[in-house]
């Protein structure tokens, strides 16, 4: 029995076997953790998960990644199960998966392509459903022969070869997708500069802004919402949200601020998404302070919050202020861990952000970031200078304010980018 490689399709009805291998058995344990968060992102684009299955692999086969005993085993798994897709959690070759599909007689993907389908499947905006549509591209690029497989060639006599209607095709396929992803660049260019023109207006507004960072599916959806009343979608799913969401927010010394909701994070995120994304998670690097939102009640929190840091520091974003959230201390109430997490870092605020247990604490830190972001001064402004009273009681805090003849003295918090500008009108 043969199958026709073209006819295998994704669909949300699927039973999936989810695979992983390990190389030593000290690594098993990390093994079934990172296919159990394959299991969720299954379950997450609508898939019923029949099997996991952690092997140990001492030597990667070129041609099938996994041995000849072990295809053998998964292909009868795959028949008791009635399995519709196995899915790899490591990154598979176009080579290995088409072997892979002749054996199984089914569809065979990896992680990177099953988070790619969430994120085409979850994508709200413009920008996001661009991005999406330029890594799918990327992805398929090496992997176009796996669909004209089934297709003859031609022979020309003496044992040499035409081109069949499969390379024609593919040739075809190749330019077509190439002008696609040259189309999407642009497309996305697009919209980067409308973001950095809208960035740009923020900062001249000169209100501080904080991006919430994290793993998926840590609350950062939860938190945005719990203290904006900002109508934000929210669900016990990876990925949930996947755009920017912003919102206006006033602390409460009466300082307004912005707090921008990013994409989640997550181990082993396909290069090509990282890419498609980064204009979304650079986001990261243009606000003032980063909120830290980590699940203490998760048993793999530390390696979360430490793949969140690596993020970041590809982003170029490690040096920003951050205030660590530890976050559901509800349903993780070990005093030792949290020590743990005071301990390896700074500026820890427990919460519970579905309840709001902490949040006095919170705003709190909020607040002294932003003071260390600011600067008190005295001054006195001639009013014949009027305009600059008028932007720095915009852009400040008026601590105090009176008038002296044809003078304004004034207390005031300002940004610390401001002072130089204050220079002649400064009071000791």
């Amino acid at each position: 029995m043969t199958i026709d490689p073209a006819s295998l399709e994704l669909k949300n009805s699927h039973r999936a076997i989810l695979i992983g291998v390990y190389s030593h058995s000290q690594q098993k344990a990390l093994c079934i953790d990172y296919l159990s968060e394959l299991e969720r992102l299954c379950e997450t684009y609508g898939w019923q998960v029949t099997a996991i299955f952690a092997c140990m692999l001492r030597k990667v086969d070129a041609a099938t990644y996994l041995s000849k005993g072990k295809v053998e085993e998964l292909a009868q798994m795959v028949i008791d199960l009635n399995a519709d897709v196995v899915v790899f959690d490591d990154e598979i070759s176009p080579h290995q998966q088409r072997n892979l599909e002749k054996q199984l007689k089914k569809a065979v993907i990896d992680r990177t392509e099953l988070i790619i389908e969430v994120f085409a499947q979850r994508a709200q905006t413009r920008e996001a459903r661009l991005q999406i549509e330029l890594a799918k591209a990327r992805y398929q690029m090496p992997r176009l022969k796996r669909l004209w497989t089934h297709l003859s060639r031609q022979s020309a006599g003496g044992g040499a070869y035409l081109k069949g209607e499969g390379e024609k095709q593919l040739e075809i396929d190749r330019r077509i997708l190439r002008r696609q992803i040259d189309s999407l660049k642009q497309e996305i260019d697009q919209v980067a500069k409308q973001r950095h023109t809208q960035r740009g207006l923020r900062m001249r507004t000169q209100i501080p802004t904080f991006a919430i960072v994290g793993y998926t599916n840590v609350g950062k959806s939860t938190l945005l919402r719990a203290l904006t009343q900002a109508d934000v979608l929210v669900e016990d799913k990876l990925f949930a949200t996947l755009d920017t969401t912003t919102r206006k927010f006033v602390l409460p010394n009466k300082q307004a601020i912005l707090l921008i909701d990013t994409v989640g994070f997550i181990r082993k995120i396909p290069h090509t998404l990282v890419a498609a994304f980064r204009s979304t998670l650079e986001e990261a690097i243009h606000t003032d302070i980063l909120l830290h939102l980590i699940d203490v009640s998760h048993p793999m929190a530390f390696s979360q919050a430490e793949e969140t840091l690596v993020v970041l520091k590809e982003l170029g974003a490690e040096d920003k202020p951050i205030i660590t959230v530890l976050n559901k201390i509800d349903l993780f109430p070990n005093p030792s861990t949290l020590a743990k997490f005071r301990i390896l870092y700074q500026k820890t605020v427990p919460i519970c952000a579905q309840t709001g247990e902490g949040f006095e604490l919170l705003l709190d830190s909020m607040m002294r970031e932003i003071a260390l972001l600011r600067k008190t001064v005295r001054v006195k402004i001639p009013q014949s200078h009027y305009a600059l009273v008028s932007e720095l009681m915009r852009l400040g805090r008026v601590l105090e304010c009176e008038y002296e003849e044809n003078d304004v003295v004034m207390k005031l918090e300002i940004p610390a980018s401001l002072e130089h500008r204050l220079q002649p009108f400064l009071l000791g």
